[in-house]
């Protein structure tokens, strides 16, 4: 099991969103072909056929628990997991 499928599990699971490491939900992102653009503290995700614009910033070394949700949301409401294209 990759970096990716696991962070994946433990994202889906909702169970430790505040203790979700900020590099590796943007690596997770990426790997499902989302374009990352940088402006100051803020990654913003984008991706064709997906019209919500994910606004990750980081907290220390994690990610934000409500930004965690997002993606979440986003992940279950167009399916990306269950065309699993992880690349590592």
């Amino acid at each position: 099991m990759s970096k990716n499928e696991k962070l994946l599990t433990r994202l889906l699971r909702a169970t430790s969103d505040a203790n979700i490491g900020f590099e590796a939900l943007c690596q997770l992102l990426k790997s499902f072909g989302f374009e990352e653009r940088i402006k100051g503290s803020h990654h913003i995700f984008t991706k064709d056929g997906i019209e919500e614009i994910l606004n990750l910033q980081p907290k220390g070394s994690d990610a934000k628990p409500y930004q965690v949700k997002q993606v979440r949301n986003v992940i279950l409401q167009y399916q990306l997991a269950s065309g699993e294209k992880t690349d590592e």
